[in-house]
């Protein structure tokens, strides 16, 4: 339709009868056909993958950070992630090597290393758990100001507990030393049992952190399922010794658990005394597939909830 305005010229006018261009589209519709998408959509696996890898300088430095802010207000600062350990150990040995006597079975001079080298690695796991159910919850002001994948968060926990533990090492290999179990080929697995362990925590602190988003009141909860955990996986005491009388069936579960596997593991490696009769069969494929199931299963279980993160 059009009209002669006052100067003569010609006005263009729609017709009322013309609908609007977009109208009858539905949302979705007018999403595809201005190229729009939801924000903090969940990627694809891969790309989440992909993105991860892209913020792997984040996630080092975020680890570092929170390794150094850990103790910053304490007069011994970093010396805690020595001492608190090794001041569990000294509980345990008080408690169940002179007390209980946990320690049949063993010199002297394998019980300390044994149990010092339980506590130490059973601490990684528990502290991965407990940080990584905290890791999105406790950091809700960081998830919900900044766009990132959110599996940065439990990795970074993971990869801290980690660092802790290299240096927690360095007194631990002193201890074994002391003990007469001196440096040896053995000690080179090492390096593979922390890198199973690891994967392993990772994929734990990812089901956590999912979990805990959700249900904050979880981490209260958690260190008595830790403290259970720990009093099965054999940290104060050798299974197999303390088991003999029991149904053979009893052990091999209780040795076939992953916190028991990686402590006995490192103990094997480390004490010269304690051989691969303490080892439950085929302890190495063990190992692998407690970390590959629960790593691969973990990751998927933390992204599939990757769009809900932060979320009220």
């Amino acid at each position: 339709m059009s009209e002669t305005t006052h100067d003569g010229g010609v006005a263009v006018t729609a017709s009322p009868s013309t609908p609007p261009p977009d109208d009858g589209l539905s949302r979705a519709d007018l999403a595809a056909k201005y190229g729009l998408t939801v924000s903090g959509a969940r990627p694809g696996l891969f790309e989440y993958v992909n993105q991860l890898w892209g913020r792997r300088h984040f996630i080092l430095a975020f680890s570092q950070a929170k390794l150094t802010a850990q103790y910053s207000q304490a007069k011994l600062g970093q010396l805690w992630q020595v001492a608190t350990p090794l001041l569990n150990a000294l509980v345990y040995f008080l408690i169940f090597g002179l007390i209980l006597k946990a320690d049949r079975g063993f010199e002297r001079e394998v019980y300390i290393p044994f149990l010092v080298t339980g506590v130490f690695v059973f601490t990684f796991t528990q502290s991965s758990v407990m940080a990584g159910v905290r890791s999105i919850s406790g950091n809700l002001g960081l998830v919900r100001a900044l766009h990132f994948p959110r599996a940065s968060l439990p990795i970074s926990f993971s990869l801290q507990q980690l660092q802790q533990l290299l240096f927690s090492m360095i007194v631990l290999f002193i201890i074994t030393i002391g003990f007469g179990s001196y440096p040896k080929l053995s000690w080179l697995l090492i390096f593979p049992v922390l890198a199973l362990q690891f994967l392993f925590n990772t994929g734990l602190a990812m089901i956590m952190a999912r979990l805990g988003s959700k249900t904050p009141d979880l981490a209260q909860l958690m260190p008595f399922v830790m403290r259970t955990w720990m009093y099965a996986s054999g940290v104060m005491f050798s299974i197999p010794v303390m088991l003999k009388s029991r149904p053979e069936w009893i052990a091999d579960i209780l040795q076939w658990n992953p916190a028991a596997i990686y402590m006995d593991l490192m103990r094997f490696a480390l004490i010269d005394g304690y051989g691969s009769e303490y080892l439950p069969a085929h302890v190495w494929a063990v190992a692998a597939g407690w970390a590959v199931l629960v790593a691969a299963g973990g990751f998927v279980y933390f992204w599939k909830a990757e769009e809900r993160y932060g979320r009220g």
